[in-house]
């Protein structure tokens, strides 16, 4: 009897789901950690409040009226009081987030573009490069931060502009050492090797091998300088080396409403107030992206 095959249905294959890259990982942590959610969502309401603050307040933040000098909250319309020129508080609040935000990301942003790659350069290089370059990040390092800020700030004469970069120049060698530390724990590993022993050329080893390991820890602190920031410029408004009046600004407000703390106090803590729960946001927002970026806890 011949023996007849049996043909048998192939076998449907297996297709395993896709394994997420690092940043859906990054996002699947963020996601499943209910105070960076909050606090994330608070500051994009913060953000938000500033940004469409003409759509927000009926109340002109420059228009003044004596008449109604420090009133309390809730006077006619004024949730938050009026301040000592009778101008609407919470008007000035949502316009002065605009100046808060800006010189807070903004100094932070070119100090990370500028120390990032300035920290890259020396901790690829290495050498007598390195070494210039760390050196004069050091002298500039050596400084107090706060008492940095204010000098470079006054010799230039105040101003937004002028405060924007005095903090820039003042991130400018923290950014930098971090950078230039990832840097120098990543060009000695295996990948980089093979890359160099393959011939690729330096400009294609940093792009393709080192930035994607050294932007983790410079993100991860440059987010957690916005918070500083933010107090560097209110201090520097709250000085008369800021914001200058009558643009609304929390330091500037709080400069100006200290004389009326005797008589008004909690008017006068609103602008505090701002400061404190915006800069928490971004610290709190910076700590978990630090801990959803760390690769050591998968």
């Amino acid at each position: 009897m011949n023996s007849q095959t049996l043909a048998l249905p192939a076998a449907a294959p297996v297709r395993l789901p896709p394994r997420p890259g690092y940043w859906g990982m990054v996002g699947g942590r963020l996601r499943r950690d209910p105070v960076t959610v909050v606090f994330c969502l608070l500051m994009l309401a913060i953000v938000l409040a500033a940004v469409f603050a003409p759509l927000i307040s009926p109340f002109d933040p420059y228009k003044e009226s004596i008449i109604f000098r420090l009133k309390p909250f809730g006077y006619r319309g004024h949730p938050l009081g009026t301040d000592e020129l009778g101008r609407d508080i919470l008007a000035r609040i949502l316009y002065g987030g605009r100046s808060a935000l800006l010189m807070g990301v903004g100094p932070v942003v070119f100090a990370g573009l500028v120390g990032g790659s300035l920290g890259v350069l020396a901790g690829y290089a290495g050498g007598w490069v390195g070494t210039l370059v760390m050196r004069t990040m050091d002298v500039f390092y050596a400084f107090p931060s706060v008492l940095l800020a204010v000098a470079i700030s006054g010799a230039m004469g105040g101003g937004m502009l002028n405060g924007m970069i005095a903090l820039a120049l003042v991130f400018i060698p923290a950014v930098c050492r971090v950078a230039e530390t990832a840097t120098t724990q990543v060009r000695g590993l295996d990948f980089v090797e093979a890359a160099r022993a393959t011939g690729a050329g330096h400009l294609m080893i940093v792009r393709h091998h080192l930035l994607g390991n050294v932007l983790a820890p410079v993100l991860v602190y440059a987010s957690s300088l916005v918070s500083v920031s933010i107090l560097l410029a209110s201090g520097l408004s709250f000085l008369g080396l800021g914001v200058r009046p009558p643009v609304p600004d929390w330091g500037l407000m709080l400069s100006t409403l200290r004389q009326a703390i005797y008589v008004q106090p909690w008017v006068c803590a609103v602008p505090g107030a701002a400061i404190f729960v915006t800069s928490m946001c971004f610290n709190l927002v910076s700590d978990g992206l630090r801990s959803a970026m760390d690769v050591r806890l998968r």
